[in-house]
């Protein structure tokens, strides 16, 4: 007999059920019913591994094989998209400030944010959505198609269904067009046109888009791999080369020639770069990839890239039918549109190289119209002549100035020709800002030559000589004698603080300015250690 622990919340349930249990076996307490309303056996133990013979086996009995942990709360349903549940008509406390809805707040709101909230206009209140709060169950939370609305792959089916008709269209043109053309020939020439129908009626039965198998040339051929360690089946192309051919890393065998990649069994640079052109079998895997149908294809694979970026159903490995044929529809509508710019051009402005020379008097700016003026220049017989203006503005005066920004030039700057202002929007002075300018130039101009004179010839000025800290002292040098004697008490006083620190204040100032005088009673009272007489004096 096997049994099984059941979890309970808390002691006191497990006592009560203790309890119940007991009172079933004395007949005190109502026996417990399984899911069927059948009373259970309390001498029969329901956590069996297996059923006796005597049970009624057709139903499961036990509580192991029943779905005894399934929830009633769990669902499998799903959200249900754009449904509204309340239409109000002016705006409601708490709703969004943005649309009205009563469902969410306005850092949520997903319509375009109105100019002038619901808030206040009380127009145009969205209705309230309808919020569901389920919970799912073990398959309903790992159900990848859970929600989906099946009605909707109609639209994959239309797309495909469209593509094969405007390809079965396609063929049927061609093929009206191909019938059109033999019949023409047959009219031309018999002879030629009887070997040619059979080839023609192939053409017309062969389907583009599907190919027999067996005309593949086993080009796809899945080969099983021998001799490897890993073993096993590849899809590798079939090899194209003849055995007879020398192989591309056999072609130059020195060391520093053209590098082969094993991996890949490319060579990018040519192995023979010095050898005829006209001899060469192999010039590398570069030049084929640059030269011939791959530059054609390479373009043809940029142009499907760029269609599918703005928005084009293409792609070049999916339907590389389709990207071919949009491919040379876009070259045709190129070459279309080259031709009709140039002619428009042409038509505008003229072709020179196939026109005639230029006759002389327009080239001279000669003409046969008469214009008469007066005196004061005004036209009295004829037109003006129109200067041809451009889509810019013309001949606009602002700030009183009677003359266009640009018309003055001088030391590299641009300016105005009627004030000869250099600063771009000022205001007009006239001819009196001109003579204003220049007497300020004159001015500045004296000045600077007034003191290029004066520092070319500086006044002479008679210096007394003094003597400076820690030079000698000069032989014409003159003291005041009562600043000496001072100087001299000042120096004792000096010499006796350094003496006796008790004696020095504490406001004491110093300054740099060294008389003459103190510094030959500096002289006079210093220790002069060289002096052999220095202890006689």
């Amino acid at each position: 007999m096997a049994t099984a622990s059941v979890a309970f919340k808390s002691r006191e349930d497990h006592r009560k059920q203790i309890e119940l249990e007991e009172a079933r076996k004395a007949g005190l307490a109502p026996a417990e019913l399984d899911e069927d309303g059948k009373e259970i056996n309390p001498h029969i133990p329901q956590y069996m591994s297996s059923a006796p013979w005597y049970l009624n086996s057709e139903k499961p009995s036990l509580k192991h094989q029943r779905n005894w942990k399934s929830d009633p709360n769990y669902t499998k349903s799903w959200y249900d998209r754009g449904a509204k549940i309340f239409q109000a008509e002016k705006y409601r406390k708490g709703a969004c400030q943005n649309c009205g809805a009563m469902t969410h707040t306005a850092k949520a709101c997903m319509d375009r944010p109105r100019k002038i909230g619901a808030k206040y206009t009380n127009k145009n209140i969205a209705p309230d959505e309808k919020i569901e709060s389920f919970e799912l169950d073990y398959d309903g939370k790992r159900d990848r198609w859970n929600g989906y609305d099946p009605s909707t792959y109609h639209r994959v089916v239309d797309l495909y269904e469209a593509k094969e008709d405007a390809r079965k269209k396609y063929l049927k043109e061609q093929q009206i067009k191909k019938l059109e053309e033999k019949n023409n020939n047959q009219e031309g020439d018999d002879a030629a046109t009887s070997d040619g129908d059979e080839e023609d009626d192939d053409e017309l039965r062969v389907d583009e888009a599907k190919v027999d198998e067996s005309r593949q040339m086993d080009f796809a051929k899945v080969e099983k791999r021998v001799r490897t360690t890993g073993g096993g089946s590849t899809g590798t192309v079939r090899n194209l080369r003849i055995r007879e051919d020398t192989a591309k890393y056999l072609l130059n065998l020195v060391i520093n020639s053209a590098h082969y990649d094993p991996k890949t069994r490319s060579m990018r640079e040519d192995p023979l770069p010095d050898a005829d052109p006209n001899d060469k079998f192999y010039l590398g895997d570069n030049q084929y990839r640059n030269s011939g149908q791959a530059l054609e294809f390479k373009q043809m694979n940029i142009h499907s890239w760029e269609a599918f970026d703005k928005g084009q159903d293409m792609h070049m490995q999916a339907a590389p039918s389709q990207a071919e044929l949009l491919y040379k529809n876009f070259k045709v509508a190129k070459d279309k549109l080259k031709t009709q710019t140039k002619d428009t051009i042409m038509e505008k402005y003229g072709n020179a190289s196939t026109e005639d020379e230029i006759p002389m008097e327009l080239l001279l700016g000669q003409s046969e119209r008469q214009v008469e003026y007066d005196v004061a220049g005004r036209i009295i017989k004829g037109q003006e002549v129109i200067l041809p203006k451009s889509k810019y503005e013309e001949d606009v005066l602002a700030n009183n100035h009677t003359s266009v920004w640009g018309s003055w030039w001088k030391d590299h700057q641009w300016g105005y020709r009627c004030c000869q202002q250099t600063i771009r929007n000022s205001y007009c002075t006239g001819s009196a800002g001109i003579e204003a300018a220049e007497a300020s130039l004159d001015l500045m101009k004296a000045n600077i030559a007034r003191k290029e004179a004066c520092e070319e010839s500086p006044k002479k000025v008679e210096e007394k000589r003094m003597a400076a800290w820690g030079s000698d002292v000069p032989e014409d040098l003159e003291l005041n004698e009562e600043a000496l004697a001072n100087a001299l008490k000042k120096e004792d006083e000096r010499k006796r603080e350094e003496k006796d620190e008790r004696k020095r204040k504490y406001n004491v100032k110093y300054t740099n300015d060294v008389t003459p005088e103190e510094m030959e009673a500096y002289r006079m009272k210093r220790v002069h250690h060289e002096d052999p007489m220095k202890d006689f004096l």
